[in-house]
């Protein structure tokens, strides 16, 4: 018996630094920076579901209703429609909350890696991620944006492009030192 052809493994995707509204950004994922209620919330996550009205909404009541009745866990994926965004899905993640020097940041970089997990179980080959836990869950920026960079390069992944969409030049900034 001849062994068949060798399969080949994903490539790492191109990295791309955006500023700007992650909101008003064209891709196959958008993803949402989501509280654990998947309900919106303030920051991106508002923001995202104002934007994607009410059938972002919609399709997380229903997941609530079903799978996740006590919420999403933290650095866990969960897909729904984008509704009326520039996109297919929204991919929301629950980012930690920073609780000061030796916070682990395994749950972080999770966010990243399920994140490209879901997109790849879609068929998505470019996706928009926010700074994630960075706004009131008060990540230090230059922490995570190392550790986003290094999971998203790290991740055994189909999606060509992941884009990082950073609201203010600080988080570009950021982001910026660790692509170089």
């Amino acid at each position: 018996m001849t062994p068949g052809p060798t399969p080949v493994p994903p490539s790492a995707p191109a990295l791309v630094l955006v500023r700007g509204d992650i909101t008003r950004q064209s891709a196959d994922a958008l993803v949402n920076a989501a509280n654990s209620s998947l309900l919106g919330g303030g920051g991106v996550d508002g923001a995202i579901h104002r934007r994607g009205g009410p059938a972002v909404l919609e399709e997380c009541r229903a997941l609530r209703a079903s799978r996740y009745g006590r919420g999403l866990p933290t650095g866990q994926a969960v897909a729904t429609t984008a509704g009326a965004l520039d996109a297919r899905w929204v991919i929301h993640t629950v980012g930690p909350v920073y609780q000061g020097p030796g916070t682990d940041p395994a749950l972080l970089a999770s966010c990243y890696r399920e994140s490209l997990r879901v997109a790849d179980e879609l068929g998505a080959r470019t996706v928009a991620f926010p700074a994630i836990s960075t706004g009131v869950y008060r990540w230090p920026l230059d922490d995570a944006a190392r550790v986003a960079v290094e999971a998203v390069r790290g991740a055994r992944t189909a999606v060509a492009e992941v884009r990082f969409v950073l609201f203010d030049e600080p988080a570009y900034q950021a982001f910026a030192a660790q692509l170089d």
